[in-house]
């Protein structure tokens, strides 16, 4: 069943129920009313019959108006009939209903549609018997009027029904349309409802905030193929013409010795793309798919510093505290050692591979809730246009391009490993004078003993 016949059959029972309890009220209410009314005519009678007698004895009796199925009888102390009126209906009194009216209560009876009420009149039982033919008449009238009138108010309501589903759910017909013409060559292609402020609509922004999502992850992952791609081919075209010159002719050892170092070199160039890659799609990976545990920043920078300086003795990495915590697990974060460590040394290495000097300096400083780690450099510095690109994949700044090889991987898989322990890293640069690079997480709860 479709939303719109749901809803249309959900408000058509809805409604009609409200209208049939309604019209059962009415005439269960104009029926009581009808019956109280009728009592109090039968009563009328009873009292002015047996009063009229009292008075001029049997001779105006037929002077006074006559009810349908109409019958009036006066019992005497004994119970027994001292005047009779009319040929209706004799309803059959016992003497438990005679001591009940003797005792001054009033007695109301019904026997199919004829309706009879018992009273006493000073020493006397009066009982009156009538139908209410006019009253059952506007009743039954009223019941026509009341199922016909439901009826067609329910088709009524069916048919309201129907229209307010087609207008309630018309949004939904616009999503999934536009949604339809959605495609990988229309990416870019966003929803638009006309309602701008209800459910609907916000289902729209939330779709559409899941496209820019994918769009970007679409166009990045299209840029990172495509990088990639000649990131590797360019050292494979370097080793296959090595190879190739080398073996066009004989050759003397040592030019062979050197071919092959060329090619070693070119393999470590993408062993290290390589790695960098599976660095960065693991970092770009989710967080639950990565073991965090208790991690002291102070000792990963000691091992990143170590293991740079392993690969580069040229380069000098002075790491410095600033207001160090009275409580050693103020420097322990929840962090996976690795990436971190990665992270680290690359910011390192770039500031020594971009400094002038090959110096970096790095500070950790204790601001509130917060541990700051700053990486300087007095190196060439970046340029303003290119700061907002520096942490996108393959990206590399025009002014370091000349200065030192890379492949643009470093900064970009720092960027998510710091995102992914719930960090900040920040970029301030001034061409010719150096760079800072700083990486805030927010500061750990100390538990109390």
């Amino acid at each position: 069943m479709t939303i719109r016949a749901r809803l249309t059959l959900l408000f058509s029972l809805l409604v009609g129920s409200i209208l049939l309890l309604f019209s059962v009220s009415i005439y269960l209410l104009y029926n009581q009313y009808r019956e109280l009314d009728f009592y109090d005519r039968l009563h009328e009678k009873a009292t002015t019959t047996v009063r009229v007698r009292e008075d001029a004895g049997d001779v105006a009796r037929n002077d006074l108006p006559v009810m349908v199925g109409e019958r009036v009888m006066i019992y005497d102390s004994l119970n027994q009939v001292v005047f009779s009126a009319g040929k209706g209906y004799n309803p059959p009194l016992t003497s438990r209903q005679f001591r009940h009216i003797r005792e001054g209560h009033e007695i109301r009876l019904t026997h199919g549609e004829i309706e009879t009420i018992g009273i006493r009149y000073k020493t006397l039982v009066v009982v009156a018997t009538a139908y209410d033919q006019y009253g059952f008449n506007k009743l039954r009238r009223l019941r026509e009027i009341l199922i016909f009138g439901w009826l067609a108010s329910f088709v009524m309501v069916g048919v309201a029904g129907w229209l307010f589903a087609s207008d309630a759910i018309r949004p939904v017909s616009e999503i999934i349309d536009q949604v339809n013409d959605i495609s990988a060559t229309n990416i870019h292609e966003r929803l638009h409802v006309s309602r701008k402020r209800d459910e609907l609509a916000e289902l729209a922004r939330t779709f559409n905030d899941m496209l820019n999502r994918l769009e970007e992850a679409f166009v990045t992952q299209r840029s990172f193929v495509s990088h990639a791609s000649h990131e590797l081919r360019t050292p494979l075209a370097i080793m296959r013409g090595n190879i190739d010159v080398a073996l066009m002719q004989a050759r003397d050892v040592p030019y062979y010795q050197q071919t092959l170092a060329d090619v070693l070199d070119e393999v470590q160039t993408m062993i290290d793309l390589a790695n960098g890659l599976l660095d960065l799609a693991r970092a770009s990976s989710e967080s639950t798919a990565i073991s965090f545990r208790p991690t002291r920043l102070d000792e990963l920078l000691w091992q990143a510093r170590s293991k740079l300086l392993t690969k580069n003795p040229s380069y000098i990495v002075d790491i410095d505290f600033e207001n160090l915590p009275d409580q050693d697990d103020e420097l322990t974060i929840q962090g996976e050692e690795a990436l971190l460590r990665t992270a680290f040394q690359n910011l390192m290495e770039n500031g020594c591979k971009y400094s002038a000097n090959g110096s970096v300096a790095v500070r950790i400083t204790f601001a509130p809730n917060q541990i700051q780690i700053a990486f300087t450099d007095k190196g060439y510095g970046i340029s303003a246009n290119a700061l907002p690109h520096l942490f996108e994949p393959f990206y590399r700044s025009p002014s370091t391009t000349s200065v030192a090889p890379g492949h643009g991987i470093g900064l970009a898989l720092t960027h998510r490993i710091v995102l992914l322990h719930n960090g900040t890293i920040t970029v301030e640069s001034v061409e010719g004078e150096g760079t800072t690079v700083t990486v805030q997480f927010p500061m750990p709860v100390v538990g109390t003993a």
